[in-house]
Formats: C-alpha cells, structure tokens, sequence
C-alpha cells in the first residue's frame, strides 16, 4: 500500500571524520504512514509496508544496533514472521543493503536495489514508479541539497510516474526520518517529518519540510545575535 526509499550516505564531518548519513521516506494513499513504516537509527534505516509488521522495523533496528548485518537481521525476522508472504521491508546498513517483496503482496509490486540505497512499493501502477524514485535518486545522490530534501524529490518522481494505485482513496499521508552517525548529531529536527492525512502528501511534506527549515534557521539567528 506504499511506496518508499532507504539509502545511506558516507560523507566526512568537519573535524574531518568519516561518517554515514541513513535517510528514510514513505509515502501511502492511507493515513498516518509515519506511525508504522520508516525507521531509522545511527546504524541504518528500514522500512516495513504492505500487510505492514512494525516489529519488522522496530526489533530490525535493535538488531542493527547490535552490530548484526541488515541482510541478516531482517532475514532472521522474516524467517521467525508468519505472514512474511505479504510483508515488504527493505534497508541499508553501514555496509550492505537488504529487500524482500513477499509473494502475497499486491500488483504491482516490487524493490530494486542499488549501490547505496533500496526501493520498494506495492499496489502500484506499475514498474516505473520505483524504477522513476530510485532515477530521482540517484541522479542527486551525495549532492550537495540536503538529503531529506532529496529524499522528497524521489518520493515526488514515484508519485509523478503513478504512485499508489488506489485513486480513489483521498486521504493520504508521507513521511521523511534522517539519522546520521556522530555523537551528537548535526542534522536539525526537521529532519524528522510527517504529515499523516491530506490529499497532496508530496507537496505538503516538502511545504512542511522547508517551513521547518526556516523556522529553524530563524532560531538559530535569533541566539546568535543574543
């Protein structure tokens, strides 16, 4: 019932250390996908959708925070899930990127995997929207925007190639969640997003996104200046 994007990002903070950026966005012609679908720690991102399993996310994360390999920490959850033939998660990891598509989940549905990053979706309108997400992607990736804002820009693809194909469920929702790995993280607050209901998910995360940001900006001039 969703469509969404993992990726992970190596870059070098300014004590010249090198680090990892997770990001994570979903989007779903249903409410409230924020509450149950991405996931995302100082150790990789998740996200779990279709007949959706939160402990898929929930418990893949702890098991990433103990050092176990995505691919081995979701596998071991499946394995123990009995309705892993609908379930859909996928995700990164410092090193390796893990998807699984059961085959109870609805046309169409699929992943593609790439070098950094995973996209998944079901009940779609086809192929070409995770094929027009992961494009989006990696045409920006490492860039030089801010990766929640190009994480939108994926989500804005898929949807622009189709999305979700259910057109007459009105009331729709998309998240966005950022994570990086230094101590004390350097990624503002509104890197964690969501709008739950609205008609216009993609244009109202972004709107929400950039409101954010300037209010943030705004704070950090207001002290500056005290």
């Amino acid at each position: 019932m969703t469509f969404s994007i993992c990726v992970r990002e190596r870059y070098t903070d300014d004590d010249g250390d090198d680090r990892v950026r997770y990001g994570v966005a979903v989007t779903t012609r249903l409410p409230g996908v924020g509450a149950l679908c991405p996931f995302a720690s100082a150790d990789g991102a998740v996200a779990t959708q279709s007949l959706v399993n939160a402990e898929l996310g929930r418990k893949g994360l702890e098991y990433l925070d103990d050092g176990i390999a995505v691919d081995d920490a979701l596998r071991a959850l499946l394995n123990a899930d009995e309705g892993r033939a609908d379930r859909q998660v996928h995700g990164v990891d410092a090193a390796e990127t893990f998807a699984f598509s059961g085959d109870g989940c609805r046309d169409w549905y699929g992943h593609t995997v790439g070098e950094n990053y995973t996209v998944a979706g079901n009940l779609l309108t086809g192929e070409e929207v995770i094929a027009d997400a992961a494009a989006a992607y990696e045409s920006t990736a490492h860039g030089d925007a801010p990766l929640a804002e190009r994480l939108i820009d994926a989500l804005a693809a898929g949807h622009a190639a189709g999305g979700d194909r259910r057109t007459d469920l009105d009331v729709q929702s998309a998240a966005l969640l950022v994570t990086n790995t230094e101590t004390e993280a350097d990624d503002p607050y509104y890197d964690d997003l969501r709008v739950d209901a609205t008609e216009t998910p993609i244009a109202d995360l972004r709107t929400t996104y950039e409101t954010a940001k300037r209010g943030y900006e705004a704070v950090l001039e207001k002290y500056d200046e005290t």
